[in-house]
């Protein structure tokens, strides 16, 4: 660590003492914006690896955690064997137990009947009559298990010319592949729905006595996608062909063959789903995978589309407004984020009173979602247009304010940034 030495104070002149004190107090600043944004930084890291569903703000969720720990710690004071079952419990206070719902009635059911031992009546020996049943449902699970289907074909031959005639050979999903399309189906799902490696899927068999390689499963996982690959398509065109889409992006950690580490691929996903506007068809999304980040990865995924494209702000997505044949719309929880990620780490009241006018605005789209077009155009204008108006006028007047070089002030440039393409106003 490099330490400057502090000159003789007595010997400098007024000026060089001013000096001295207006250079100390930039570093100052300086070393207090870096520890800013390295906390930001880090607080964006953890939010991403433990992250919350919803970003809710923190007060909101204190309470809700200071809620739960009172319904948490109420039944246990009471919840002795030598406490009296009698006594009273506030009905405001009493911890509320979930509502034990019908099992379902799609399950088939297994009858058990338990009839009386008795065939007499026990007092009196006179003919029992049925008067009526109780009955209580119990869930069971049966584990699931591997069967094998047998393919018999008969040979047949002509008793005459000896002509051979055989049945020909069933399809298979994957051509010379011993897994069936219930096996298929059932590995695809473990691995991309419950998240279940192929290796521990391979332990997984192997308890059962069945030996299945990774290899293998991997083989049957590619086989599969090949498969899957007209669905893929009849899904782009289905998405692709909305007037309006969601795109966004996120980075997927990938294997790196030969070297065991990982590399940063990129999962692009592009949602079609209109029903806040009222929209009856059906919300579908398309994901694709690409190796790297570059702007031709969208260009190439969206060559068919024509309409509005809500994304946020990345600089790929630019040359798709280019030629006019999309029409940018931001999206305003990236713009909400930024100031979230602020008000975290520093407590900003600037974040805050942010957070609060996005919030209002939210809950004007809360009330108008699934109306009408019109019915929603006429009310932003009326209620939040002027809003907008307003925390743009906000933002400009407290970007005056700000340090240039401070994260509060690249959280408010990134949103007039949008502002000046008129992306905030669709």
């Amino acid at each position: 660590m490099v330490t400057a030495t502090l000159p003789d104070l007595n010997t400098l002149s007024l000026d060089a003492l001013k000096a001295l004190i207006v250079a100390q107090y930039e570093r100052l600043l300086t070393r207090e914006r870096e520890v800013e944004h390295l906390n930001l930084l880090i607080a964006r890291l953890q939010r991403m690896q433990f992250g919350r569903k919803s970003e809710k703000l923190a007060q909101q969720i204190e309470q809700l955690e200071l809620r739960l720990e009172e319904l948490q710690s109420e039944p246990g004071e009471d919840s002795s064997p030598e406490a009296e079952p009698s006594v009273l419990i506030n009905k405001d206070t009493a911890y509320a137990k979930p509502a034990r719902h019908p099992l379902p009635g799609h399950l088939p059911r297994q009858t058990q009947r338990h009839e009386p031992e008795e065939s007499a009546c026990p007092d009196c020996g006179g003919v029992l009559r049925k008067l009526g049943e109780d009955v209580s449902e119990m869930l069971e699970y049966v584990p699931a298990s591997f069967f094998v289907i047998r393919h018999v074909r008969p040979k047949l031959s002509c008793s005459r010319c000896e002509r051979i005639v055989q049945a020909a050979a069933p399809s298979r999903p994957i051509e010379r592949g011993m897994a069936g399309p219930g096996l298929l189906a059932h590995v695809l799902t473990s691995k991309y729905a419950d998240h279940l490696p192929l290796y521990r899927q391979s332990e997984i068999y192997a308890r059962q006595g069945v030996e299945l390689q990774r290899s293998t499963l991997a083989d049957w996982v590619g086989g599969t996608s090949q498969l899957l690959t007209p669905l893929v398509d009849a899904l782009r065109h289905y998405v692709i062909s909305a007037s309006k889409l969601h795109a966004d992006d996120t980075p997927v950690p990938v294997l790196a063959p030969g070297n065991g580490k990982t590399k940063t691929g990129r999962l692009w996903t592009y949602v079609r789903d209109d029903r806040p506007a009222g929209d009856t068809a059906a919300p579908a999304v398309w994901f694709v995978y690409s190796p790297d980040r570059k702007g031709e990865h969208p260009e190439r995924h969206l060559r068919e589309f024509r309409g509005t494209l809500q994304a946020d702000a990345y600089a790929g997505f630019n040359q798709l407004y280019a030629n006019g044949r999309m029409q940018e719309a931001a999206c305003w929880a990236h713009v909400r984020r930024k100031f979230y990620d602020l008000q975290q780490v520093h407590a900003s009241l600037v974040a805050n009173e942010a957070l609060e006018r996005v919030a209002t605005l939210y809950g004007i789209e809360k009330e108008i979602r699934g109306r009408p077009p019109d019915e929603r155009r006429e009310v932003r204008n009326q209620r939040a247009r002027p809003m907008l108006e307003s925390l743009r006028q906000w933002f400009e007047t407290t970007l005056l304010k700000l340090s240039r070089k401070s994260d509060t002030t690249a959280a408010i440039r990134y949103a007039l940034g949008l502002w000046e393409a008129d992306a905030l106003l669709r």
